[in-house]
């Protein structure tokens, strides 16, 4: 399972999470800095990314395109890189199912 993170997230997540999440990137490492969302949108689709993002942008857009990319919308807040990887491992079940069902597009996680 591939997970995209986005801008609004440390890079430093990639390699923190690779253990459960491998094959996951970072905008940044992607040459996506100045990217708009338009364009991360595109390129996790191609990619077959999931987008991991604490902008509510891209949860309105998965709402209205539907999946893919599929959407993980943290509701942490302004929360510490090791509190996000915290929330990601202890929802990494969760995260695996709701990647495998076709139904779902956006998996908020608080």
């Amino acid at each position: 399972m591939k997970l995209l993170f986005d801008q609004n997230l440390s890079r430093k997540l990639v390699t923190r999470l690779a253990d459960i999440f491998p094959d996951s990137s970072h905008v940044q490492f992607e040459g996506m800095t100045e990217a708009d969302d338009s364009d991360i949108w595109e390129f996790a689709k191609v990619q077959e990314f999931c987008i991991v993002t604490q902008d509510a942008d891209f949860a309105e857009r998965s709402r209205l395109n539907g999946s893919p990319p599929k959407v993980l919308w943290l509701r942490c807040g302004n929360a510490p890189t090791s509190r996000v990887e915290a929330r990601l491992r202890s929802g990494a079940e969760t995260i695996q199912e709701f990647m495998r069902n076709a139904s779902l597009d956006c998996l908020e996680i608080y």
